[in-house]
Order: C-alpha cells, then sequence, then structure tokens
C-alpha cells in the first residue's frame, strides 16, 4: 500500500514541477486509485498484485471516503464564499457602509467643517438620477461619482458622437459609437468603483418615469428638451423630490433647485410653457462653448451635494444665471405661482 501511495506522491510531484493543471494531476491520482481497487475487489486473494497493493480493498475504500469527504467539504466552502461575496458588495451602498481605505479618498470632504463624517456618510446613503449623459450631465456624473453619492442612475438613449467631444468629458474618441450610458459608466466606475452606477439605456417617457424615480433621492435634469424638462418636473413635484435643473446655450448658463414640497417654486412656475423654437435653439443649432457645459454642470452637482447633505445655502427659489463671454453671474428670486397647473397647493415647510 505504501508503494502506491509513493507511486501517488510521484504522480503529484511531476505534476506540479511541470507545471499541469490541477484537474490533471488529480484525475491521474484518480486512475491510479481505481486501478488499485479494481485489483482489490476483482483479483484472488493470493494474488501477487493483490497482496502488493495492500492485500484488501477496505484500507482503500476508507481512503477514498476521507478524501472524498473533504473535497466536498473544500468545494462547499468555495462556493458559499462566492455567495457571500456579490451580496456584500450590493449591499455595501444602500447601507452606507465605508469599504477599508474608502474613506481616506474623501478626506477633503471629511476636513470641511460643513461636511464632516456625517455630510460624507449622507453622500454614501443617497441614490441620485441623472437625466442626460451629454454636456451638463457629463460633469455631474463625473463630480457625483468622485463625491462618493452611493447610488447614481443615467438615463439616455443616445450614443456617443464624435460631435459630443467638444464639451461631453464624461466621453472618450475610443467610446464613440458606445451607448452614452455605457460609456459613462466606465468613466464613473475608473473614477470611484465604489459608487454604484445603474445605467437606463431609453428615452424618459411618462410610461416609466414615476417607477424610475421612485428609486432615488433626487433628480438632476441636464436635457436640452422642454418636453422632458416637464416631465421631470411633473414626476418629482408628484413624488414630492427635488429637482435640479441646468440649461446651457451659446455663452450663458442657468441652474436652479426646484422644490415645491420644501416652499419653493416648480420648474412650471417658472417656465408655463415652452418658447418657440426659434427662441431657443439648441445647442447643435445655435453653438455652445466647450467649458460652459463644465462651468454649470459642475455648479449642478455642487446643488446636489448641498441638497443632500445640509450644507450652505442651496438655490431653491432663486436661478442662478452665469454669462461665460462676460465673466459674470448674477441671482434672481422665484416664487411659486398660485395658478400653476403643475405645484399649486402642493406647498410644503418653507
Amino acid at each position: 500500500m505504501l508503494a502506491v501511495l509513493g507511486i501517488m506522491a510521484v504522480v503529484w510531484g511531476m505534476g506540479r514541477a511541470l507545471r499541469l493543471p490541477g484537474g490533471v494531476v488529480w484525475s491521474l491520482i484518480a486512475l491510479v486509485y481505481i486501478a488499485v481497487l479494481v485489483i482489490q475487489l476483482v483479483f484472488p486473494d493470493a494474488h501477487p498484485l493483490r497482496v502488493a497493493t495492500g492485500g484488501g480493498p477496505e484500507g482503500w475504500l476508507i481512503l477514498g471516503g476521507v478524501v472524498a469527504l473533504v473535497g466536498l467539504y473544500m468545494r462547499g466552502l468555495a462556493w458559499l464564499k462566492r455567495r457571500a461575496a456579490p451580496v456584500e458588495e450590493a449591499e455595501t451602498p444602500a447601507q452606507g457602509v465605508f469599504a477599508p481605505g474608502e474613506l481616506n479618498r474623501y478626506a477633503r470632504h471629511v476636513v470641511l467643517r460643513e461636511l464632516g463624517g456625517p455630510g460624507q456618510k449622507k453622500l454614501k446613503q443617497s441614490k441620485v438620477l441623472v437625466i442626460g449623459a451629454g454636456g451638463l450631465g457629463s460633469p455631474v456624473l463625473l463630480y457625483l461619482a468622485a463625491a462618493g453619492v452611493g447610488r447614481i442612475g443615467v438615463i439616455d438613449d443616445d450614443v456617443v458622437e464624435a460631435s459630443n467631444l467638444q464639451r461631453q468629458v464624461v466621453h472618450t474618441d475610443g467610446r464613440t459609437g458606445m451607448p452614452k450610458v455605457q460609456s459613462a459608466m466606465q468613466a464613473m466606475e475608473a473614477l470611484n468603483p465604489y459608487v454604484e452606477v445603474r445605467p437606463y439605456q431609453r428615452r424618459l417617457t411618462g410610461e416609466i418615469a414615476g417607477a424610475l424615480f421612485a428609486d432615488y433621492d433626487l433628480v438632476i435634469d441636464g436635457t436640452d428638451n422642454f418636453d422632458t424638462r416637464y416631465l421631470a418636473n411633473r414626476t418629482c413635484v408628484d413624488a414630492g423630490k427635488p429637482l435640479i435643473s441646468g440649461a446651457i446655450a451659446q455663452w450663458e448658463g442657468q441652474v436652479s433647485l426646484f422644490d415645491p414640497a420644501r416652499g419653493g417654486p416648480c420648474y412650471q412656475c417658472i417656465f408655463p410653457e415652452a418658447p418657440a423654437p426659434e427662441l431657443a435653439p439648441s445647442c447643435a443649432e445655435a453653438g455652445v462653448v466647450s467649458p460652459l457645459p463644465g462651468v454649470v454642470g459642475s455648479m449642478m452637482a455642487l446643488e446636489a451635494v448641498k441638497a443632500i447633505t445640509g450644507a450652505g445655502e442651496t438655490l431653491r427659489g432663486q436661478m442662478m444665471i452665469f454669462d461665460g463671454l462676460h465673466g459674470e453671474s448674477r441671482k434672481m428670486r422665484l416664487k411659486p405661482r398660485p395658478d400653476c397647473p403643475v405645484c399649486a397647493g402642493r406647498g410644503g415647510e418653507g
């Protein structure tokens, strides 16, 4: 029996020396074991081979049983580890638990008196939906990921085109032709692997808006068409969720936080009707200077951080207007409209 065990040991050693796959080595050892077991069960008691390999099958059967139990235990342990890992990763963002070493990347937030550890935890626990992964969505998405927002949803049905790259900094030339939400997800996960990104490659419609917005605490609208802006506004008002909205054209941009549930106006209070197309041309028609979406989108991301953490004063009930051509900015006071068809009578706390 010792001689056979020695042969198995030699097979194992040669397999390791030749760097054979573990499955191949164990298969060769199993063949030796099966051959010995056949000899013990088939050959007569006095046969020289049977005597030389142990003289009986009992010892080999016990050895095989022990090895099988150990193998099953190891496989079961590996299976449990594989099952446990995804659950832990999936639960971490929802629970707001920081991974080992993660808090160090937010050190510049933690030392801010207005944020600190509690503010960073609020960011980690927050869920923000961004509508549009274009000019405004690009800086918003990157800064939300950098800031450590726990879950970031992005909805857009477009693909990356070469003409986008002049201003849509979340995308790259190598991702031309890729859906924008997938391109944005790659950029955000490369910047911060601790955030959860949920891409929705589709257009926002009335059929899906309510259920989609229900999964998020805050909505950021970076689109360039009034139909989507009005839809996002109505859905946020119905759900009592704050909406950060931005717009850009040529050299100018504007940002506001619309939040009727907390005493502010809604988007339709300020823009009751969509302007005629010739009065509000798209960026493709009127043009836009490259850094402008970065400036305005960064303001939108900053408003999101303040709204989530409670730091400072938000633009609720105010609109920030930025003039890049002359280097000026100004703020306007906004008030709810008593006859607004969307939010009239829904005002909340002041």
